[in-house]
């Protein structure tokens, strides 16, 4: 187990390029691995979550190359996946497993698919209930890991009305479709992130979006193309808040992916009075992507809209330590989904802020900071194994006059592995301790 040591810093200057999209990242890989023809992709991001469903798919049968950050997808199609000759293992991604479910439900060969410690005590039943509507036979650990999907169901398209609103629920029950008879349509009471619609469409699949509905119909083919991952969003938020509250801050953030379905970071920290702008707009691929830059501030407590809360729910944590630094109280509800994160992450960010001197009080679905000065830390903060608890508490260091100890960061390599290379080159000062 490893543990960060971030000691007090408080100026961040130059420009940086961090990691490729997470969420992209996955879905190139899926989606290249079912479309006919060659898929090249650029700027992935060599993360462990990403390299679990890398592996997934090699497992199936998928000749995939990879050199860095550049990959090609040598597709099979719908159809040509192959029986896995061990279960598949997704490590700490929820997304690889939740999305790869509606694939495997599909095929005419069982699978089994696992996880890690805290993997395995997240909730499955959200893809397992609408999976079985459509025709699939999966067993579960009542409604949790490991998942065995029996092969050789026929699959019918159903109407499906999210209970939660989450983007991995609506890609599973998508790429289901796709192998569905008939339509399969989505709807969605709040606004989820859509990198899947973009992208079937970006490989020739027809998809109808009509405001709150998604919806396609199955059997048609995907073909392969170009995919340049752009960089992600939520990577880069520790740096959008870092350079916020830092006494003394400029940074660039270069081609950050700001698909309007991923902004809520934005739009909460401007409503908070965040210095912050975006340049050089260009779309490539299907998504939009911008420079951000961004100047210390003063920040001020609000209360989150309820409509932004989907759009920023990785972020969150991110957000509780700009929150801590700003003046006045800021409320967040309406986000129960924090909870069954890779930890729960209202009850694990506000354990962590206390150990920092920051008045909190927590509700079952959100939490209320006081914005105050971070103290010297009471003892070690744990992150549950969660890399974004580990981030967000690192970027607290730029407000805070003490070294902060964070234990048990090794997960930080599954979404952000040179995350303190770059920090430390913009001027933080985090060291990464074997323990």
């Amino acid at each position: 187990m490893s543990k960060f040591i971030a000691k007090p810093s408080n100026s961040m200057y130059g420009n940086l390029k961090v990691p490729g999209d997470k969420s992209i990242s996955h879905r190139s890989i899926m989606l290249g691995s079912l479309a006919n023809g060659v898929t090249k992709i650029s700027g992935l991001l060599e993360g462990k979550d990403v390299l679990s469903t890398l592996q997934g798919f090699q497992n199936m049968g998928v000749k995939i190359e990879r050199n860095g950050d550049s990959v090609i997808i040598y597709g099979v199609g719908l159809n040509g996946l192959k029986k896995s000759l061990v279960p598949l293992n997704f490590g700490n991604s929820g997304t690889s497993i939740r999305l790869i479910s509606g694939i495997l439900a599909a095929q005419t060969f069982d699978s089994e698919l696992y996880g890690d410690e805290s993997l395995s005590k997240r909730p499955m039943d959200r893809v397992i209930n609408p999976l079985i509507q459509m025709g699939a036979l999966i067993e579960s650990n009542d409604g949790k890991l490991p998942l065995k999907i029996k092969g050789g169901q026929k699959l019918q398209g159903i109407h499906y009305e999210l209970p939660v609103a989450s983007a991995q629920v609506k890609s599973c029950i998508l790429l289901a479709g796709l192998y569905a008879q008939g339509e399969t349509c989505i709807k969605e009471s709040i606004l989820t992130r859509d990198h899947t619609e973009r992208m079937l469409k970006g490989l020739g699949y027809r998809i109808d979006t009509n405001k709150n509905k998604i919806c396609l119909i199955g059997g048609a083919r995907l073909n392969a193309t170009k995919i340049q991952v752009p960089s992600d969003i939520s990577s880069a938020a520790f740096f959008i808040v870092a350079a916020s509250i830092a006494p003394q801050s400029d940074i660039t953030l270069i081609g950050v992916n700001v698909n309007p379905t991923r902004t809520g970071i934005i739009d909460i920290l401007k409503l908070m009075g965040a210095n912050l702008s975006l340049s050089n707009k260009c779309v490539i691929g299907g998504e939009l992507l911008a420079n951000i830059r961004i100047q210390s501030a003063q920040l001020k407590g609000i209360r989150i809209p309820k409509y932004l809360v989907s759009l920023a729910i990785d972020e969150f944590p991110v957000i509780f330590i700009a929150a801590s630094c700003a003046k006045g109280e800021t409320i967040l509800t309406n986000a129960k989904e924090l909870r069954v994160k890779e930890s729960d992450r209202i009850q694990v960010m506000a354990d962590g802020l206390n150990i920092l001197g920051i008045e909190n009080e927590i509700f079952e679905d959100g939490i209320k900071i006081q914005g105050g000065v971070f103290s010297k830390p009471s003892s070690t903060i744990k992150s549950h194994h969660d890399h974004r608890i580990s981030m967000s508490f690192a970027v607290a260091s730029l407000r805070c006059h003490y070294a902060i100890e964070i234990e048990d960061v090794d997960n930080v390599q599954t979404s952000f592995p040179n995350f303190v290379e770059l920090a430390n080159q913009i001027g933080m000062n985090i060291n990464l301790v074997s323990a």
